[in-house]
């Protein structure tokens, strides 16, 4: 019964993300730039849909992909430089920049949980403060490869617009720096608040195989 649930709540998480996909892909501000944005969350996503038999994840990993996915289209769709309600947030508190991708960077932290699920079931890693180094170390690489990719992307496109927005730094020379610092503390902080639901979540998993 409690698996039928999740699998309910699973196909719900599916529909939903679909949904905001189609509306994502609708005359975005650009479609070359779309594609670069998400293209990461859409490789994610067939992943986790052709493993869902053979290796289903707890629902919080799955909350978590689907709520990083939605970001990710949300900003291909206007560019991270220039949603909507944070264009609202810039004006209304006077800021000097568009803050979605700085909050985008902060949720991405989140992605500490599924790497934490990967660790807990597939190594020999036991609990403890090595699995927590491990998981950081995990989560900084990742977000230090995404950083080097927006990079590349300015070299290969040399500079276009499109390549421009895709590195969204708004004129802030240590954007990649904060980037990587927002993932780092969103990753501390998703350890610290979520890790005794992920526990409880994973041995339900076990009784469910």
């Amino acid at each position: 019964m409690e698996k039928d649930k999740s699998t309910s709540f699973h196909v719900l998480l599916l529909l939903v993300v679909i949904a905001v996909f189609i509306w994502s892909v609708y005359k975005p501000a650009g479609y070359i730039i779309w594609t670069m944005e998400v293209l990461p969350a859409l490789v994610l996503l067939m992943v986790v849909l052709f493993t869902y038999k053979k290796f289903p994840l707890t629902t919080l990993s799955y909350f978590i992909i689907a709520l990083l996915s939605i970001l990710t289209f949300i900003g291909g769709h206007y560019t991270y430089s220039k949603v909507p309600l944070f264009n609202w947030i810039k004006d209304y508190f006077d800021l000097n920049r568009n803050n979605y991708d700085r909050f985008g960077h902060l949720l991405k932290g989140l992605l500490a949980i599924v790497i934490r699920e990967m660790f807990i079931r597939k190594s020999a890693i036991k609990k403890g403060p090595w699995l927590i180094f491990v998981i950081l170390s995990t989560s900084l690489a990742i977000s230090a490869l995404y950083e080097i990719i927006e990079w590349l992307s300015t070299k290969i496109g040399k500079g276009g617009k499109p390549t421009k927005e895709f590195l969204g730094m708004q004129g802030d020379i240590w954007d990649s720096h904060w980037d990587m610092s927002l993932t780092f503390v969103g990753s501390i902080l998703a350890l610290l608040f979520l890790s005794k639901m992920h526990n409880t979540q994973i041995e339900k998993q076990k009784n469910y195989n």
